[in-house]
């Protein structure tokens, strides 16, 4: 434990919560002004009570927020496939996934291009009623929207130029993508899994989205192999939340 709590230290200050968690100072900032991290305003700084540091934190042990279960599960680096109901909860989920690399200090990017959305703003108002703070984050140079690459050519030489231009930063990189309808099955499959080797080079986490009513047209074979090309698959519908991870098979 650090050292200024095992002192006993009865008043905390922003930095010192967002040391003793691992995030930024500005998510800390965050949760104060919310609400969601009990707080006083002394001047112009946060003081939080080492007690209510402690109640925050059982109650994000045991959250039933998609938030918080994503917390719990993503891992960096991650590579995740998403299944989604609909676009709405493509959304929520699109949402929550930055929450998470928001709080970690990660730089955000969204691949846009060929969704079905009018411009970035239309984009901007479907994340942000599910509690992602895009205009801040794009201010802070944190989250961006950029264009899909070619997808005939594949995402891999895109995400490494990405890593690169972090490599000095020490920050985590957490992209966003939508599944590549435009590329037959089996050649996204084999991207898919380029994707995986990419992800494993670096600290990168991974989302890419599908539609549940596209992987209803899947074969079962290749659903199967969507999943195992993937650290996991997070399937969200309005029936409820299922998040499992792959392993790798048990020696004999």
């Amino acid at each position: 434990m650090d050292e200024r709590f095992a002192q006993g230290k009865y008043l905390l200050d922003v930095a010192d919560v967002a040391e003793y968690l691992g995030v930024e100072q500005t998510t800390v900032q965050r949760w104060c002004r919310e609400g969601s991290m009990p707080a006083m305003k002394i001047g112009k700084e946060w003081r939080i009570r080492r007690e209510a540091l402690e109640r925050f934190l059982e109650r994000s042990e045991r959250s039933e927020s998609l938030v918080g279960r994503l917390r719990s599960f993503l891992e960096v680096p991650d590579n995740m496939l998403a299944i989604a109901q609909d676009r709405e909860m493509m959304h929520r989920l699109d949402a929550a996934f930055f929450r998470v690399g928001e709080a970690q200090g990660g730089r955000l990017i969204k691949y846009a291009d060929g969704e079905p959305w009018d411009s970035l703003e239309d984009v901007r108002t479907d994340l942000e009623p599910h509690g992602l703070e895009v205009g801040r984050l794009e201010e802070e140079g944190r989250f961006r929207f950029t264009c899909e690459p070619d997808p005939q050519r594949g995402r891999t030489e895109e995400l490494r130029q990405l890593l690169s231009e972090e490599a000095d930063g020490g920050r985590s990189v957490w992209v966003s993508f939508n599944w590549a309808e435009q590329v037959d099955l089996d050649a996204a499959l084999q991207q898919q899994e380029a994707l995986q080797e990419v992800v494993e080079e670096g600290e990168l986490v991974v989302k890419t989205a599908v539609l549940g009513e596209v992987v209803d047209e899947w074969p079962g074979k290749a659903l199967r192999r969507a999943q195992v090309l993937h650290s996991g698959t997070i399937w969200l519908s309005e029936s409820g939340l299922a998040l499992s991870r792959v392993a790798p098979p048990p020696s004999s």
